[in-house]
């Protein structure tokens, strides 16, 4: 048995690989992606549908779905409090039943360790079960370099690799292309040369989905059945038995799983679960909220190696890549019970309108604008936590419970406090809030601030608002419009019609 050591450092994810940092600040990449009318149409359809579902099979459940909502966020919480124990328990279990598991600190350490495993099969390609902790720590690529051709078979994922695209969404990676932009992608990739060849899509190929969809399948089959090492990430790992599972809608994971002679895991340590009493849970509350479904079409279950049954090899890689440094944050840990369902996504009203790329990370909307910047450390995603209304919406889905906007505001206060410590020329926003305090201080200071808060209204007096203020309120107004002062502040107002009344002591 290996040793884990998940104390101090606590190192961030490392800079340069993976998919947790944008190349640019979320404001600038939000702004060009509201320019885009078919990407914000493509968003609202499909969030609108899948919240829909979602609300009609929760609905079905009544109040057992906030017991079940409970149960799930003290399950997480139990094994957060207890992490080192369950870890620990996983590694026996899964090495007792022929097994192995590796450690990995970070993205670089885990697609080290993959790539050695892929080179000792002698392999020059593999297929891939979707797996969001691969894609966090870059492996296609870092695979790619190494001249190993990785395989995406799930069938969003699949549209995002041949169209040379990054994933939008969490549970529909592809969310933002529509049936007529898959067609086009299918016709012109699939059986290219620079795309491993496969089986070319038919020429009078439609946008119906049942052709896309067949499509997809005739070109994937055949690297199914010549695949000898797949790699897969996990949605579940049961403690007690070291018993993994990975749910699905389309069969492409169960073929992962069963035809490779080699299975490679890649998990995040946060996804253990300690009983199968507790993945029960889970399995009800995941598909409500993920697809809008009672349950998964497929549930996939492993425990170790059996003979004549399934891959002869089993290896598990157990990522940190800066989760024990979310695990040190009280305020922040919570947002490890995240089981990546993607109900906060279809909710949130910025999500719907930027989209999943203007976060710059696989994780995207409220759930990646609070994990992101923990596994990186907040310096090196200072926007994110900005991107949110902090309406709560995301917080009444989550199957978990995971208070994102008291998270969000917490994180904020992270980014200013960085910000000071930088010694940083104070920002215009700095500077209105220091004016501000240095006003409210006193009381007859801010008596005559509001007072001169009157002149206000020489801005706005033909449009009944101010739509341009100067600096340095421009920058607010350039978004929204400003109420106009009042003729009379309230304190004045109060003085005047109630002043009396508190002199005669009433």
């Amino acid at each position: 048995m290996t040793t884990a050591f998940l104390g101090m450092p606590l190192p961030t994810a490392p800079r340069g690989v993976g998919m947790l940092r944008g190349d640019e600040p979320f404001p600038q990449a939000a702004r060009r992606a509201l320019g885009d009318a078919q990407l914000r149409r493509n968003l609202g359809k499909a969030t609108g549908t899948i919240r829909a579902r979602r609300a009609a099979v929760v609905g079905e459940l009544g109040d057992d779905w906030e017991r079940l909502r409970e149960a799930g966020a003290a399950i997480k919480d139990d094994v957060l409090a207890n992490l080192d124990r369950y870890l620990l328990q996983l590694e026996e279990q899964v090495s007792a039943r022929s097994g192995t598991v590796h450690w990995a600190r970070d993205a670089n350490e885990a697609n080290r360790i993959v790539l050695d495993l892929v080179r000792a099969t002698g392999a020059t390609e593999v297929v891939k079960v979707k797996s969001m902790a691969t894609q966090e720590i870059g492996l296609n690529e870092a695979l790619a370099e190494a001249g190993i051709a990785a395989w995406e078979t799930d069938l969003a994922e699949l549209i995002v690799q041949l169209g040379h695209d990054r994933p939008s969404h969490i549970l529909v990676p592809a969310i933002h292309r529509n049936r007529a932009e898959i067609r086009e992608i299918f016709l012109r990739e699939m059986g290219a040369p620079g795309n491993g060849g496969g089986v070319p899509a038919p020429p009078d190929l439609s946008d119906d989905p049942r052709e896309l969809a067949m499509a997809a399948r005739r070109h994937l089959r055949d690297r199914f059945l010549r695949a000898r090492v797949a790699i897969s990430g996990a949605n579940f790992a049961v403690a007690e038995t070291g018993t993994l599972a990975v749910v699905e809608s389309e069969g492409n994971g169960r073929m992962c799983l069963t035809l490779p002679d080699t299975l490679i895991t890649v998990m995040g340590l946060e996804k253990i679960v300690p009983t199968w009493r507790d993945l029960e849970v889970f399995l009800q509350l995941l598909p409500r909220s993920s697809t809008g479904e009672r349950m998964n079409p497929y549930t996939s279950l492993w425990t170790g190696v059996t003979d004549g049954d399934g891959p002869r090899e089993f290896h598990l890689v157990l990522l940190d890549n800066g989760r024990t440094a979310t695990l040190a944050d009280p305020a922040g840990r919570a947002a490890l019970r995240c089981i990546r369902c993607s109900a906060c996504l279809n909710v949130c009203p910025v999500y719907e309108r930027a989209g999943g790329h203007a976060y710059g990370s696989v994780y995207p909307g409220p759930i990646g604008a609070v994990l992101s910047p923990q596994l990186t450390g907040v310096a090196d995603n200072p926007t994110l936590p900005y991107a949110s209304t902090l309406c709560g919406a995301c917080l009444e889905v989550c199957p978990v419970a995971i208070d994102i906007p008291s998270m969000l505001v917490h994180l904020r206060t992270k980014v200013v406090d960085a910000g000071r410590r930088g010694a940083r020329p104070p920002k215009p926003e700095a500077m209105v809030m220091a004016a501000a305090g240095w006003a409210m201080a006193k009381p007859g200071r801010w008596r005559r601030a509001l007072r001169a808060a009157r002149l206000g209204r020489l801005l706005g007096r033909r449009r009944g608002v101010i739509r341009h203020a100067p600096p340095p309120l421009a920058a607010w107004t350039s978004a929204r419009d400003l109420p106009l002062p009042p003729t009379e502040p309230f304190r004045d107002r109060w003085s005047r019609t109630r002043g009396h009344q508190q002199g005669s002591g009433s």
